[in-house]
This record gives structure tokens, sequence and C-alpha cells, in this order.
């Protein structure tokens, strides 16, 4: 891989960083914006910070991408892997947010690399690590990294949704049941007050985790490339003052994710998300299920725990997916036609689509640039 390949995959990837910022800032700010606790601008403002923030927290997630989903010796021998699967990636993200749909940048990023992997090596499944380990909770690839978790993540997030509604309903059923001051805590108009003030901690909780899991997945990508540039002595004659670009492996076969691209990674993601997602927003936020503070406190909380938890095992999973079947399960703790499946229905059809749509568009950018050279 060229020097000049090089800096075209990291500015790729930073376009890429910058349209998952606007494309999935709806994931914290969706349900703060519906229910009025914040104002779009303070809603993006605080989605900035708390995503900048949340990039800088951790690198388990950019290790996954960088060295648990292709074999590292595909890429050093196929420039041009990388830039097909980031603009594959970046294609199904700006259709998918022209159109409103809330789907997976994680899954358009995965899926691309599959695909790039499998077409730059001549049609090789091996070219992708598809499982790794001795238990598939520690091993790597994409079957226990990927699949495993965009599976059970959703669930998870309709669960704690589902749960936590229904025990916010309970307990506060309990209160309007009581006298005093008890009845008091019951009521809608400090309902409201409460869970809206409550509901700026879980927004920025949403944000800290959307930046922990989705912007490392660039940085995983950057680092990606430089490894295998300097595996492949592509920065031999390079002079001092450019040695930050080097990444040595470990004798793990692992490497670490440099602090420059953490930084770098975690500004663009800010930028891109005070960029708003205003689509998006308005199907998570209006047309799938009418919120309240109450409500959107309890989507937040929920869909947050899990992806922080997630990000801690360096599972890339979907914010979007997460987000959505949270806010499912709050809309049908307080009933099942509260929900506006029909809004669903097409999310759930991108949801599908991603992971396969992502790995034929790269692997037809691949085929095109062997064909033009």
């Amino acid at each position: 891989m060229s020097l000049g390949l090089v800096i075209a995959v990291v500015l790729i990837a930073l376009i890429f960083t910058y349209i998952n910022g606007f494309h999935d800032t709806a994931n914290s700010i969706a349900t703060v914006v519906a229910t009025k606790v914040l104002t779009p601008g303070q809603a993006v403002l605080l989605a900035a910070i708390t995503n900048m923030i949340g990039a800088l927290w951790g690198t388990a997630v950019a290790a996954t991408i960088a060295a648990g989903i292709v074999n590292t010796g595909v890429v050093e021998a196929g420039s041009q892997l990388l830039i097909c699967a980031l603009l594959s990636a970046i294609v199904w993200n700006l259709i998918t947010w022209w159109l409103g749909l809330p789907s997976s940048s994680s899954h358009a990023l995965v899926g691309a690399l599959v695909g790039a992997a499998i077409a730059e090596s001549g049609g090789r499944f091996a070219a992708v690590v598809w499982a790794q380990g001795a238990h598939w909770w520690d091993g790597k690839g994409v079957l226990p990294k990927v699949v495993v978790p965009m599976v059970v993540s959703p669930i998870m997030g309709f669960v704690l949704g589902f749960l936590l509604m229904g025990a916010l309903y309970a307990l506060l059923a309990w209160f309007a049941s009581r006298k005093g001051f008890l009845r008091y805590l019951g009521r809608t108009p400090f309902v409201n007050s409460l869970f809206g003030k409550a509901q700026i901690v879980s927004a920025s909780a949403m944000g800290l985790a959307h930046g922990m899991n989705d912007a490392q997945k660039s940085m995983g990508i950057i680092a990606l490339a430089l490894a295998g540039a300097t595996t492949a002595g592509d920065f031999d004659g390079l002079p001092s003052w450019l040695s930050f670009l080097r990444i040595h492996a470990s004798s793990a076969g692992g490497f670490a994710v440099p602090h420059w691209v953490a930084v770098v990674c975690a500004l663009t993601m800010a930028a891109g998300t005070a960029g708003g997602g205003w689509r998006i927003i308005k199907t998570l936020g209006h047309k799938m299920v009418r919120l309240h503070p109450i409500n959107g406190f309890a989507a937040e909380g929920s869909s947050a725990l899990v992806i922080l938890v997630a990000s801690m095992f360096g599972l890339p999973v979907s914010t979007t997916h997460v987000v959505s079947s949270s806010i499912m399960g709050v809309g049908a703790a307080k009933r099942f036609n509260a929900i506006r499946w029909s809004v669903v229905q097409r999310m759930v059809w991108a949801w599908i689509l991603t992971l396969p749509v992502t790995a034929l568009i790269a692997y037809g950018f691949v085929q095109l640039a062997r064909t033009f050279g």
C-alpha cells in the first residue's frame, strides 16, 4: 500500500466518521428532542460533546475492527480494499439517511469490509475471520463479534426498555394510589418535570455510548491501514517526523490504536454530530411512537446500558438498532398498538439488507477498481 493510498484511506475514513456523526445523531438525541426537553440545537451540542468524550474512552471496539474481522495479510496485499469498503458504507449511509431510515453504520462498515476482503482475495471466504477462539465470547471474527451481538443487542434493548418502562409505570401507579406527599409524586406535572431533568442525564449517557462504540470503528480502519503499510515496508523511507504513522503488530497479532488517531476521529465524529440528522430524528422521535419525558428516559437509559456494556467487550453493535428497539419496548409497555408498526417494518428491512447490500457494493467496487486499474 503506497503512502498516497494510506492518506486516501485516512481521509475517506474521516469522511465516513463525519457522515456517521450526522447519520447517527438521532440515536442519542431523537427522544430528548421529541419530548421537548431540549431544543434541537441544544440536543445536537450535547450529543457532539458526549460523542467526543465517548470516542476517547477506550479502544476495544477499534481493536475488533482492526484485527478481528479481516485477515491483515489481505489488507497488506490489496491496497484498494479499505477504500472500497469505506465507499460502500458511505453510499449506504447516504441512501438510508436520504430515505430517513435509521440503519446501522456499524453493520454497513462490517458488511463492506467482508465483501471487499472476499473480492480482494479472489473470492476466498478465508479472507474474513469468521470465528476464532475457545469460546464465542472471547474469540474474534464476524460471527461472535458481529452476527451474535447484532441479534442479541436489539432484543436486550427491547426487553430492558419494556421492563424499565413497566417498572416506572407500576411505581407511578403506586404513588397515585397513596395519600399525601406520595400521591403528589405520581401526578403528571411532577413526573414530566422530574423525568425532563433526568432525560438530560440519560441523553448524555446515550451520547457517550454512541461515541464509545461508533467513532472507534473508524479508528480501527485507520489503524488497520497504517499497520498494513508498516508491515509492507511502505513507511521505511519516511522522515523521522512522520514516524507516528508507523504501527507495529504485537507478538499476539494485534496492535494498539495510536492516541492521535483516537483524537482525530473523536473530533470528526463531534463535527458530524453537530451537523445534525433531522430526517432520522423525525423517524425515531416522532413517527414510531409518541414519547413523553418518562418514555424518553427509559428508552435512552436502557439503550445506553446495552451499548456501554457491548463497548467494554469490544463488540461493534449497532447503536441505531439498540435505540430503535428500546423505543419499541417502551412503547409496547404502554400498549402494543401505541407503536406504528408500518414504520418499524421499513426499519427492519433496512436492518436486514444492510450487511448483504454493503458487502455486494464493496465487492463491486473492488472489481471495478481492478477493471479500471
